[in-house]
């Protein structure tokens, strides 16, 4: 039997009430704290960054190839361009791509009676993938489209309809200006009303057929704003690297952005995020690493007695070192496992009962969104453990400079 490992055994399930028996609980409860901290900073992060990039690119999908205009501000009507298979063959033979649909803005003024509110319409057809932005309609359905003409409805957002008293099948005028300063004006109705909890959207964009923006305009059937992109995964910044890669091989006159460089405050809003969690994990790593130092060095303190017996009895320094590390690996693991359980527990109560909620005006969802990613609760488990271990050698050096007859007349 290991020497070593049996005494950190007994002592470390010493039943005694001693000083030390409360420090090492405050080490333990320390530990468990700074690792259930870490877990849930990463899990909620996690959900919380991918539930608003989800809100995002269901709206508009990953990538946006459009008419390349450098000096054009990207938040605006495009620059019509036509359709072309050209671009269609290309964009389809990445096989990142998922899916494709064409899309325009146009900018427009909607009325009711006397009220009236700007809004930017999307233009959208028959192909438009409606499975991902049918989740934020709240009331209504969506759009009917007809092959003869154009669809006489449109879908606004909860904001613009609260605004200007619109309900459900109610009719509103939309009044487009014409680059010659001339207007023309469309009689649609509500079929459908979405809220996406994102402010920039719900307080300015609207969803109508692609055909009555076309009419409005004068734009031929195959004149469009560009091509949305879904791909079939946006982790690990693919739809940053397809947007190059399509750059690289569009014609001259087209362009491709990704929509993180469409929509950039939202997303550096979340990469912010990346450094408070860096920043909670320094702070609660150094928690967890002065707690069980403190907690070591008093424990040696304590059993000076008992080291100066063990030295006369013929005990090297070296296994002494390894006694002690023994001893506080047992508080670190006993800490470590309690935290995860608390952690983990907090996070799970919370994927089932969501009792944690946000401001959705602030935050852009109601509920704070968790997600577990099994890896990385393993590698926050172990690298705790293995830095809280390796941060103990140099304190455990101290009882190298006990002498042994000294040691047994300590009181």
């Amino acid at each position: 039997m290991n020497t070593t490992w049996y005494i950190a055994n007994r002592i470390a399930f010493n039943k005694q009430k001693t000083f030390s028996r409360f420090i090492i609980r405050l080490s333990v409860a320390a530990t468990a704290i700074s690792v259930a901290a870490m877990i849930v900073t990463i899990c909620f992060v996690n959900g919380f960054q991918k539930a608003v990039s989800e809100k995002v690119f269901n709206f508009w999908g990953n990538i946006r190839v459009q008419h390349l205009a450098l000096d054009k501000a990207l938040i605006a009507e495009e620059a019509v361009i036509e359709r072309s298979d050209t671009v269609e063959n290309i964009i389809k033979s990445n096989t990142s791509v998922a899916h494709i649909q064409p899309f325009a803005t146009k900018s427009a003024v909607i009325k009711k009676e006397q009220q009236i509110e700007g809004v930017l319409l999307k233009g959208i057809d028959t192909t438009y993938d409606s499975i991902a932005i049918k989740k934020f309609i709240v009331a209504g359905r969506w759009l009917h489209f007809t092959d003869s003409s154009y669809s006489k409805e449109i879908i606004l957002s909860q904001a613009i309809a609260n605004e200007l008293n619109l309900k459900l099948n109610d009719t509103a005028t939309l009044f487009f200006i014409s680059p010659n300063n001339q207007s023309t004006y469309r009689k649609v109705l509500i079929a459908g009303i979405y809220k996406t909890g994102i402010e920039e959207y719900d307080k300015l964009f609207a969803i109508t057929d692609l055909k009555l923006l076309q009419r409005v305009g004068n734009l031929q059937p195959n004149e469009i704003g560009g091509y949305e992109i879904t791909l079939k995964q946006h982790n690990n910044g693919e739809d940053t690297i397809v947007s190059r890669q399509l750059n690289e091989a569009l014609p001259t006159v087209w362009g491709s952005k990704s929509i993180r460089e469409v929509y950039p405050n939202i997303f550096d809003w979340l990469g912010i995020l990346d450094n408070n969690r860096t920043i909670i994990f320094i702070v609660m790593g150094i928690v967890a690493v002065i707690n069980l130092i403190t907690c070591l060095l008093i424990l040696v303190l304590e059993r000076t007695r008992m080291i100066g017996v063990l030295k006369s009895v013929g005990m090297t320094d070296n296994s002494l070192q390894q006694l002690f590390l023994y001893y506080s690996g047992f508080i670190a693991l006993k800490g470590t496992a309690i935290g995860t359980f608390i952690g983990l527990g907090i996070c799970i109560l919370q994927q089932d009962t969501s009792f944690i909620t946000l401001d959705e005006a602030n935050y852009y969802i109601a509920v704070a969104p968790v997600q577990i990613i099994w890896w990385q609760v393993g590698l926050i488990v172990s690298a705790t453990v293995v830095i809280c271990v390796l941060s103990l050698i140099l304190p455990a050096l101290l009882v190298t400079t006990i002498k042994p007859v000294k040691a047994i007349q300590f009181r």
